[in-house]
């Protein structure tokens, strides 16, 4: 290490710039696997790297530039993502929301720093401010479970907006006051600048960005167009006093309406901020810590419980009190206080501008003490507000189980079946043609994804050889069949991308089981395929011929029928059924049995079906008497974060491969809440790694153990 010492720090731009891309690229991959906050594991490699841990690299001008322009990204993005139409709908309530959830932590906590702590009033109430301020880090949450319209969602997404715009402006006067004063004619002046800056924004830029848009299609035009806006709204806020993130934060707002979220320049935007600004920026602040001052100064702790608790209790009582007021169930206001309990960027932001405040005599309004304890304060307050929200949605999902969308299969009906091996590629296809409508006459999509290589030419004639014999056996029994060939740096993605294309409603593939493939139990892309799309995806391994299957046994695991896919895996595994002139059994609890028997009675009468309880999803090794070597084993399993997910799910790959190896098996997931296509950001990175850190050593020990 000695050796090394005496080239630490980096200081050559172009290493340092080399070495925080290798952090970028790195750090989401092994924080996942951590399951630790992106946001606070870029704060960490900061940590790490900074003149405070290893000292490997130099914080030299690039990381106040890039951290700057990482600082405006962030609060710009904060005000595209504001959804203004369904906060216009729900003004009033949103309004009075938003003023409790800023103004009771503010006053809460802004006390206790002034009695407990005894900061000064400035520090205090900036610190006040940054617990006022939320970000919506468990709002994917609420995706999963369909509630982003709900009520809930709508109020805190609403009063999210409201207290960072309050929360602005505060520490906007409070930066005024350090450069200006604090007297009758500041306030006054200071009114009068912030009005007439807010009105330009509101009446020239929408206008200029109407003409812009409409004159020049240009992606890459558009995209300078927007930064400039970015930027100019926040050199004007600098120019009159204010602080740049506040221009940044109002120039997304009014730029909100003309940049659809689901834009090619809004994911031009996310791109560039994720992948480089944002990230830049979060390992510049982490490499500002001093990680010894945990260690020489105890009374860290104190003062991270003591911001903690009172800006936390300030959101819960604004969360329930507006529940009770709007007369609104115990289970929203948890909701509501679930996703506003969350600080990320915003407090970041406030933190950062606390450090540039000087008091006088070479000191800062925020020294190194307020910075490590907010960084603190965020992984804390992340991981309650991600408890409190999946308990709460998934209590209101329970409760809201009689949707429209969830009563009825859709007639949405086209199967997308992705091929490579000519051995396993027929019974797929047997597989789908079993479980399609044939009174809809929609056509099978049959997909071969071949690898950007070398051998690309060679595998895609291969697989045109392929897709032209299966749609021939198509032919063969009147079933209609699209093909498409796509070459690919990367499968899975290949896969989503013709899912899309294609417009399909589910997905029928092969378990992976071939000779070449040795990547464990899910194979190469599985497990990165079925947590990138929320449809249905069927992964079998058939063994036995389809037509020589007696009975099929169904795995259903509890509060199955809460999930949105429910009765789309139900019918297809009926139509299968009839089909394949079978018994079928079904195995789970009660509540599950009951509606799946009112539902075949109702709709597939013919089917002969049987129902057997199964109490405890720990109970599934004990079927493996009961599964004979004619017999189709079907379990349906579910996605991580979802209502009928189990942890014990983890272990599916294990007992299949141990109590099941020489069965036919299906495995299913079922449709879930939310698009999660193309939804690659730093906060929410894709996950493709087969199991976490903790999984990967509990494995370890019980190995070891026997």
């Amino acid at each position: 290490m000695s050796y090394f010492s005496q080239y630490l720090p980096v200081s050559d731009p172009t290493l340092i710039f080399f070495v925080v891309l290798l952090v970028i690229l790195f750090s989401p991959i092994v924080m996942g696997r951590l399951r630790i906050p992106h946001i606070i594991g870029m704060v960490l490699a900061g940590i790490v790297l900074g003149q405070y841990g290893l000292n490997i690299l130099e914080r030299d001008a690039s990381f106040e530039l890039f951290g700057s322009v990482g600082l405006y990204y962030i609060m710009f993005l904060a005000g595209l993502e504001m959804d203004m139409e369904g906060l216009k709908r729900n003004r009033s309530r949103v309004t009075a929301f938003g003023l409790l959830t800023f103004f009771t932590p503010l006053i809460l906590t802004t006390g206790s720093c002034v009695w407990l702590l005894g900061y000064s009033p400035m520090a205090s109430l900036l610190i006040g401010c940054l617990m006022a301020s939320n970000t919506l880090v468990a709002y994917p949450i609420v995706g999963r479970y369909g509630l982003t319209r709900h009520v809930s969602s709508t109020l805190s997404v609403g009063g999210s907006m409201v207290s960072l715009f309050l929360a602005l402006l505060v520490m906007a006067a409070v930066v005024n006051s350090f450069n200006g004063g604090a007297g009758w004619s500041f306030w006054l002046l200071f009114t009068v600048k912030l009005t007439a800056f807010c009105a330009g924004l509101i009446f020239a830029i929408p206008r200029l960005a109407r003409w812009f848009l409409r004159k020049y299609s240009d992606s890459v035009m558009q995209f300078i167009f927007t930064l400039a806006v970015m930027f100019l709204s926040a050199a004007m806020s600098d120019a009159v006093g204010l602080e740049g993130i506040f221009g940044a934060f109002f120039s997304g707002l009014v730029l909100n309406r003309f940049i659809p979220k689901v834009s090619p320049l809004m994911s031009r935007i996310e791109f560039t901020g994720n992948a480089l600004f944002i990230p830049y920026f979060l390992i510049g602040v982490g490499m500002l810590i001093d990680i010894r001052l945990l260690i020489e100064s105890p009374a860290i702790l104190w003062i991270v419980a003591c911001i903690t608790f009172f800006g936390t209790a300030g959101k819960a009582v604004a969360a329930y009190f507006s529940a009770w007021i709007f007369k609104l169930s115990v289970k929203i206001g948890t909701m509501m206080f679930g996703l506003t309990s969350a600080h990320a960027a915003g407090a970041i932001a406030i933190v950062m501008v606390g450090r540039s405040l000087p008091t006088g005599n070479g000191t800062f309004l925020f020294n190194d003490e307020i910075l490590n304890c907010v960084v603190i304060m965020i992984l804390f307050a992340c991981i309650i507000s991600t408890l409190v929200t999946e308990h709460a949605a998934r209590q209101l999902r329970l409760e809201n189980m009689e949707e429209p969308e969830m009563t009825r299969p859709k007639n949405d009906e086209k199967i997308l079946i992705p091929v490579k091996y000519p051995e396993y590629a027929e019974n797929l296809i047997s597989l789908a043609t079993m479980m399609r409508n044939p009174k809809l006459r929609r056509e099978l999509a049959a997909l071969n994804v071949v690898y950007d290589d070398t051998n690309a030419d060679r595998n895609r004639e291969e697989g045109r050889r392929l897709l032209e014999h299966l749609q021939q056996e198509a032919s063969a029994i009147d079933v209609p069949m699209a093909t498409q060939i796509r070459i690919d740096t990367n499968i899975a993605n290949g896969i989503r991308h013709a899912f899309k294309e294609l417009q399909a409603s589910e997905i029928i593939m092969g378990l992976h089981s071939h000779k070449q493939n040795n990547k464990g139990f899910w194979g190469e892309f599985t497990q990165s395929l079925y947590n990138g799309l929320s449809c249905q995806i069927i992964i079998a391994r058939i063994i036995q011929p389809l037509n020589t299957i007696r009975r099929v046994q169904v795995v259903v695991p509890s509060r199955a029928e809460y999930e949105p896919g429910f009765y789309r895996w139900l019918e297809r595994l009926a139509r299968m059924s009839a089909n394949m002139e079978c018994r079928i059994v079904f195995h789970g609890r009660s509540e599950s049995l009951r509606l799946i028997e009112i539902y075949l009675g109702q709709n597939h009468p013919a089917v002969r079906a049987e129902y057997e309880p199964m109490m405890h999803w720990n109970e599934l090794p004990e079927l493996a008497g009961k599964v004979n070597e004619d017999h189709l084993l079907v379990i349906v399993t579910a996605r991580k974060s979802t209502i009928s997910y189990k942890n014990a799910m983890e272990r599916l790959p294990d007992e299949v491969s141990k109590h099941f190896k020489s069965k036919t098996i299906m495995i299913i997931f079922p449709d879930q809440y939310g698009d999660r296509m193309d939804s690659i950001t730093f906060t929410q990175p894709q996950h493709t790694e087969e199991n976490s850190a903790y999984e990967t050593c509990r494995k370890w020990i019980q190995n070891k153990i026997r």
